[in-house]
């Protein structure tokens, strides 16, 4: 614990890696581009998981499972799908090992090749799509509105913990409807939940917002997206909602006979979030001295450090603090006394500091005599002596607090970091210079946004949900253009 962080402002990507690993969150593991999420992060992700399923089957959707094992012949069935995958498909070949005849070690047995090749799920539209031509007959069976928490593999060269891996967990909701405008329904109010979980869980404000046709989703009509700012200037796609047309219900022969008895193919949406949210989290509000936790997602709310010489001090401390626990235990308050004694309180203040607990609570010989504690709260680093009357009331008010501060300070660095150009250097030099998202307007075209993309590193994150209408030209073409979308360099 003793070692500091590098400073964001002097590498900010090796800060993110030494927070990663040092706040417990993950490792590398022995597996190339795999990572161990370690108890402590996945525990934040355990809360993630949860605050969003309760948000799912309050929508209506419920939870099933499906296999990992993909078909080789499945993916090729619908060609846009396919070739946005294509790349990045691990495939099983074989099902047997076998001793080398010659003792070297084990060896594929040769004798135990697949038929037909599977392929380890990027995503699971295709396998789904052929179940649902089973369970989908009439108008009565929809919509059909699921989705599946698993792991997805997607081969990674170069990877970061979190960020990009081979294998990440996630959730993908995959629905069936009747109607397009049902389908289109669908995605947008993900799009909004994804939203809602952002802001008000993970304190992170986000823009909502159309993909472009290049960032589209391999298969789908139109993807809707939320994207982030991190503190580096960069975006981050954290959460993106799809509607897929009939695309995949023509591809895998879904139909359904409605109420008119004529047969017709059903309209589809998938949705998506992943591990990535962890990564987003971190590099949201995090500082130097470590992680920075919204309250509602943080393991421990609470951490409380005896500060004693001798056990028979401990033991007074301990029949007071036992007695806070339990009461915040009670209020559904998170919290951890710690009382190690292989630990100095010092080395325990600054790992707390490091795992981002929100309110820290210190108590020792003077403030068992005086009836008070000393309450650290972790965004601010402010400490303040409060009584042991009001210390309940004080946390809670603390947590609220928190959550709310941690939010309206990223709000107002994305609000500052949103800057509007109408020129192609002015482009270039606000990119150079400053970072965020850059408002521009663009003709519409691939054309274009390729140029853009491979002159400068960066891509259109979205056209706003909430883009006005204005008359503008394209800071390439210059023809006209009738909003501004936004640009950023991305994670």
């Amino acid at each position: 614990m003793g070692k500091k962080l590098t400073k964001r402002s002097e590498d900010y990507s090796k800060w993110y890696n030494e927070l990663v690993v040092g706040a417990d969150l993950a490792e590398n593991s022995g597996v190339r581009g795999c990572m161990v999420i370690k108890p402590y992060g996945f525990a934040i992700w355990e809360k993630m998981q949860a605050a969003l399923d309760k948000m799912f089957k309050e929508t209506g959707h419920e939870n099933a499972y499906f296999p990992l094992f993909i078909p080789k012949s499945y993916l090729s069935k619908e060609a846009s799908h396919v070739e946005g995958f294509a790349k990045e498909c691990a495939v099983v070949t074989h099902y047997r090992l076998k001793n080398a005849d010659d003792g070297s070690g084990i060896i594929v047995d040769p004798e135990a090749k697949l038929e037909e090749e599977l392929i380890v799920r990027p995503t699971s539209e295709t396998i789904i799509w052929d179940t649902y031509r089973r369970w989908i007959q009439s108008y009565r069976d929809l919509p059909l509105l699921i989705n599946q928490w698993a792991n997805v593999v997607r081969w990674e060269m170069r990877t970061r913990l979190f960020l990009r891996t081979a294998e990440f967990l996630w959730q993908e909701g995959h629905t069936a409807h009747a109607t397009e405008k049902e389908a289109i329904e669908e995605a947008e109010q993900m799009m909004n939940v994804y939203a809602e979980f952002a802001e008000n869980h993970m304190a992170m404000p986000v823009i909502k917002g159309l993909k472009s046709e290049s960032e589209r989703f391999a298969g789908a009509v139109e993807t809707y997206c939320i994207e982030a700012l991190m503190q580096d200037g960069k975006a981050l796609q954290a959460g993106t909602s799809h509607f897929l047309g009939q695309n995949f219900a023509k591809a895998f022969d879904v139909k359904f006979a409605n109420k008119e008895g004529k047969q017709e193919h059903v309209w589809a949406t998938s949705w998506g979030v992943s591990t990535r949210l962890m990564g987003a989290l971190i590099m949201t509000h995090s500082d130097d001295n470590g992680l920075v936790l919204p309250p509602k997602l943080a393991p421990i709310q609470v951490v409380i450090v005896p500060i004693y010489k001798g056990l028979e001090q401990l033991d007074a401390i301990s029949e007071k603090v036992n007695l806070l626990v339990k009461e915040l235990r009670s209020k559904g308050i998170s919290v951890k006394y710690d009382n190690r004694d292989t630990h100095k309180p010092g080395f325990k203040f600054n790992e707390y500091e490091l795992k981002g607990v929100p309110v820290r609570l210190a108590i020792g010989q003077r403030d068992l005599a005086n009836g008070t504690y000393e309450v650290a709260r972790r965004d601010t680093l402010e400490k303040h002596t409060v009584s042991m009357d009001e210390v309940v009331d004080k946390i809670e008010f603390l947590l609220e607090d928190i959550q709310n501060n941690i939010y309206q300070k990223a709000f107002d660095f994305k609000a500052s970091n949103i800057t509007e150009v109408n020129s192609y250097e002015e482009f270039k030099s606000v990119l150079e210079e400053k970072g965020g998202f850059i408002s521009a307007h663009w003709d519409g075209t691939i054309e274009t946004e390729n140029r853009i993309k491979e002159e400068t590193k960066a891509t259109i994150r979205c056209v706003p949900i909430d883009a006005k209408i204005e008359e503008g030209s394209c800071i390439i073409t210059g023809k006209t253009s009738n909003k501004r979308v936004l640009f950023a360099k991305a994670y």
